[in-house]
């Protein structure tokens, strides 16, 4: 597109910048497209049984869940690549395992640990072993959990936000707690923050 100067210069440059407005706009919504697909493609969650539900929170009721774990020593991104290799066929039988959501993150004491929940088709005699020593699997007690969700980016700012929250309307309701938060990762990593999807749980005792 040739330009000159004058009104038409002012013109054609009006016309470049529509043109990179739409050309973006087109890429910004291919790229929402995938990611909406991405999201809605079937990722295995643990199932519960919905207790009680209000505008904020919720109680479920979980079962036990068998899950993968390690310790968070390193930082969150050592954690993840160590539990996605073991998913990824660094096993004792090298398969390979769906993955699933959410990721868990939680502190028990030893330090922040993170968990992938495994298939529901896995038992404690089929699950392959892991080969890592920092790799163990572990059995997530069933249990009643209060859950609250929030959108945006899963940083540590936005998750003690609604901890708090969740633990300060819990109490005044006068639900008692028996355990730390657990910060649980739904999205992936790419999901543009306006669409991914995070909880804060609380285990909880209810009769």
């Amino acid at each position: 597109m040739m330009c000159h100067q004058g009104d038409r210069s002012v013109k054609c440059g009006m016309r470049v910048e529509k043109i990179k407005y739409i050309y973006k706009l087109i890429i910004f919504n291919i790229f929402l497209h995938f990611n909406c697909i991405g999201a809605a493609m079937a990722v295995e969650e643990p199932k519960y049984e919905l207790i009680q539900s209000t505008d904020v929170y919720e109680i479920r009721y979980y079962e036990d869940r068998l899950a993968v774990q390690t310790l968070q020593s390193l930082g969150a991104d050592r954690a993840f690549g160590r539990l996605f290799r073991y998913i990824s066929g660094q096993n004792q039988s090298a398969s390979k395992i769906a993955m699933t959501a959410p990721v868990i993150t939680s502190d028990e004491g030893s330090g922040l640990i993170m968990h992938f929940f495994l298939p529901k088709i896995y038992s404690t005699q089929t699950v392959p072993l892991p080969t890592s020593d920092n790799v163990k699997l572990v059995t997530i007690k069933g249990g009643y959990y209060a859950a609250i969700k929030y959108s945006g980016l899963s940083n540590n700012q936005n998750y003690k936000k609604h901890a708090t929250l969740l633990k300060d309307i819990l109490s005044k309701q006068g639900i008692s707690i028996k355990g730390g938060p657990i910060q649980a990762i739904y999205s992936k990593p790419f999901t543009p923050f306006f669409l991914r999807r995070n909880e804060v749980m609380y285990p909880v005792n209810w009769y």
